[in-house]
C-alpha cells in the first residue's frame, strides 16, 4: 500500500472519528458530520486529502457493499416479492416525477436534449445507503414505511442499468444498446437471480451448519467476505452494477438462523468502511462554489430538493402509505445520490457535461446529502406523532417452531444475565435496545434483536410483544420504564410484566401504569444495608 494512500486513510478515519464524536455530543446523526468533515479537509478546503488516483475511491466502494449487503440482510426473498408492487410502481413514479420536470426546465434554459436527459436521470436517483443507515440509526429501517422507501431506492438502483446502456446513445459513442442487448441483460438477469437463490439455499442447508460446528467466528466472517466479493464480482463479469451483487449476497444469508450472527460479526468491517465512504464523498465537494455562484447553487438546492420530497411523497402515498407519513417520510429522500456521480462522470467524460456544470451538480449532491439525514428526523417525527400514523402489521421475524416468547427491554449488564437465564429456561428471547453496539454481542450469541425506542408500538410489534409470554424491561431511566411499561401494556394485557426501577418512589407509578412485579433498586439497596448492619448488632 503506497505511503500517501496509508496517510490519506488514517487522515480520513481520524477525522471520521473526530465528527462522530462531535455528532454525538450534539445529538445529530454522524452522517452529517462525515459529509461535512469531508468536505473541511477536501482539495476545495483545507486539502488534507486529494484523491487523485482514486485509491480512497476503491476503499469507499468497500463500504457501499458492506451496507448494501446488511439491507440484504434485513430482506428476503419473500418480503422481495411481496413489495414488488409497490417497488415497481413507487419506484417509477418517484423517478418519473423528479426526471420529467427538471429535463424540461433544462431544456426549456438551452441545454441540449442529451445533456438534460442526463442531469435530469441522475438527479432523480437517491441514496439507499444513506437513507438506509439513517433509518437504522433512529429505529426505523424495519417498520413498514421504512421498508416501502427502502424499496423505493432499490428500484433506482436496478433502473441504473438500462440508463447505462442508453450512454453511447445520448453520447453519440459506439453503438447504442438494440432490443438484442436488452433481452440478452434480461436473461442473464433472471439466471443471476435463480443463482442467488440456489446459493442461499445451499449456504443455509449445508455450509453455514458445516462451519458453525467449528464455533469459530473467524469461518463465518471469511465465507461472508468470500461470498459478498465474489457474488459483487460476478454481477460485474456479466454486466450488472456490482452494488446489485453487494445486495444479492445479503439475500443469500438472509432468512436462517444465522443471519443475525452473521450481520453483528460483519458489524465493525461495516461501520469502518462506511465513514471512509461518507467522508470521502465530502471531498468531492468544491465550496468555492458558495461565494462565487451562491444563488445558484442554493436556488437549485432548493428546488431539486422540493421535486423530490413532492415526487417521493407521491410515490410513498402509492404505496399504501397515508400522507402524514409519506410527507413525512418523502422529506428523506429529497437528495441526489451516490448512483448518480456514476452518471455525472460519464457525462463529463464524453464531454455532454462541462467541467463547471459538473462541480455544480456534485457540490450540489453532497449538500443534499449532507442536509438529508436532518430532516429525515424531523419528518420521522412528524410521523411518530401522527394521529394517523401507518400500522401495517410487520412481520415479527419469530419462528413458529419456537417455545413461549420472552422479550427483554434494555440491553444492560442486567438485561444480559435475564436474556442467558430466559434462553436456559427455554424461551425464545428477544432483546430490544436503542443501541445497536449494546445489541452487538447478543446477535453474535444468536438472540433476536430489535434496535429502535422501545415506547414506539412498532417497535414493540417488531420484537413480538403481542405474543410474549414474559416481558421484562431493565432500562436506566425510571421516566422511560413508565413509557415502556404503558406502552407494552397496549400491546400485551396478559403477559407478565417485570420491571426494574431505581427510585421508591416510582413503584406506585409503575404499578399504576401495569408492571406484574417491579424490583427496586433502591429498596434493594436499603435491606441489603440494613442486613450488613445486623450482623454488627446494630439491629434495633
Amino acid at each position: 500500500m503506497p505511503p500517501k494512500l496509508i496517510y490519506d486513510l488514517l487522515v480520513i478515519l481520524a477525522a471520521g472519528l473526530i465528527a462522530a464524536v462531535v455528532c454525538r455530543r450534539l445529538r445529530v446523526s454522524v452522517l452529517v458530520g462525515y459529509l461535512a468533515i469531508g468536505v473541511l479537509i477536501g482539495a476545495s478546503a483545507l486539502g488534507w486529502v486529494v484523491d487523485r488516483e482514486h485509491e480512497i475511491e476503491y476503499l469507499a466502494e468497500l463500504g457501499v457493499f458492506l451496507l448494501l449487503f446488511s439491507i440484504g440482510i434485513e430482506f428476503s426473498l419473500d418480503e422481495l416479492l411481496k413489495l414488488g408492487r409497490h417497488l415497481l410502481v413507487g419506484g417509477s413514479v418517484q423517478m418519473l416525477l423528479v426526471a420529467l420536470p427538471v429535463a424540461g426546465l433544462l431544456s426549456a434554459y438551452g441545454l441540449p436534449w442529451e445533456t438534460a436527459f442526463l442531469i435530469a436521470a441522475a438527479v432523480s436517483f437517491s441514496s439507499t445507503v444513506l437513507i438506509f443507515k439513517a433509518l437504522s440509526e433512529q429505529g426505523h429501517s424495519g417498520l413498514a414505511h421504512g421498508r416501502r422507501a427502502i424499496g423505493i431506492l432499490l428500484f433506482q438502483d436496478v433502473a441504473l442499468i438500462p440508463l447505462l446502456l442508453l450512454i453511447p446513445l445520448l453520447t453519440g459513442e459506439g453503438e447504442a444498446a438494440t432490443a438484442a442487448d436488452y433481452l440478452r441483460l434480461a436473461i442473464v438477469s433472471l439466471l443471476f437471480v435463480a443463482s442467488v437463490v440456489a446459493l442461499r439455499q445451499l449456504l443455509a442447508q449445508w455450509l453455514i451448519p458445516q462451519l458453525a460446528a467449528f464455533r469459530s467466528p473467524d469461518l463465518v466472517v471469511l465465507l461472508t467476505l468470500v461470498c459478498l466479493g465474489g457474488v459483487t464480482w460476478a454481477a460485474h463479469a456479466i454486466g450488472l452494477p456490482p452494488a446489485i451483487g453487494a445486495f444479492a449476497a445479503g439475500l443469500i444469508f438472509s432468512g436462517n438462523r444465522w443471519t443475525h450472527q452473521v450481520d453483528a460479526l460483519v458489524l465493525p468491517f461495516r461501520e469502518s468502511f462506511s465513514a471512509i465512504f461518507f467522508v470521502s464523498l465530502g471531498l468531492l465537494a468544491d465550496v468555492s462554489l458558495l461565494w462565487k455562484q451562491p444563488l445558484l447553487l442554493f436556488g437549485g438546492l432548493a428546488g431539486i430538493m422540493l421535486t423530490k420530497s413532492l415526487a417521493a411523497a407521491i410515490a410513498l402515498r402509492l404505496t399504501g402509505i397515508n400522507w402524514r407519513t409519506a410527507l413525512g417520510l418523502g422529506v428523506g429522500l429529497a437528495h441526489i445520490g451516490e448512483f448518480a456521480f456514476v452518471l455525472i462522470v460519464l457525462g463529463w467524460e464524453s464531454g455532454l457535461i462541462s467541467e463547471a456544470q459538473y462541480r455544480l451538480l456534485v457540490t450540489l449532491a453532497i449538500c443534499s446529502l449532507i442536509i438529508t439525514p436532518l430532516m429525515l428526523r424531523t419528518g420521522l417525527r412528524r410521523i411518530q406523532t401522527a394521529a394517523d400514523h401507518d400500522r401495517e402489521a410487520q412481520p415479527h421475524r419469530v419462528p413458529a417452531d419456537v417455545g413461549e416468547q420472552a422479550v427483554v427491554i434494555g440491553a444492560g449488564p442486567s438485561g444480559r444475565q435475564i436474556a442467558s437465564r430466559l434462553e436456559i429456561a427455554g424461551k425464545n428471547v428477544c432483546i430490544v435496545d436503542y443501541s445497536p453496539l449494546n445489541l452487538h454481542p447478543f446477535a453474535q450469541q444468536g438472540f433476536r434483536t430489535v434496535n429502535g425506542d422501545a415506547t414506539q408500538s412498532e417497535i414493540l410489534e417488531i420484537a413480538g410483544v403481542s405474543d410474549a409470554t414474559m416481558i421484562v424491561v431493565c432500562v436506566t431511566r425510571d421516566e422511560t420504564a413508565i413509557r415502556i411499561v404503558r406502552a407494552v401494556r397496549s400491546a400485551n394485557r396478559s403477559c407478565f410484566l417485570l420491571v426494574r426501577c431505581r427510585f421508591q418512589t416510582n413503584v406506585p407509578l409503575l404499578n399504576k401504569a401495569g408492571a406484574s412485579e417491579i424490583v427496586s433498586e433502591e429498596a434493594q439497596a436499603n435491606d441489603a444495608l440494613f442486613a450488613i448492619l445486623s450482623n454488627f448488632g446494630t439491629k434495633p
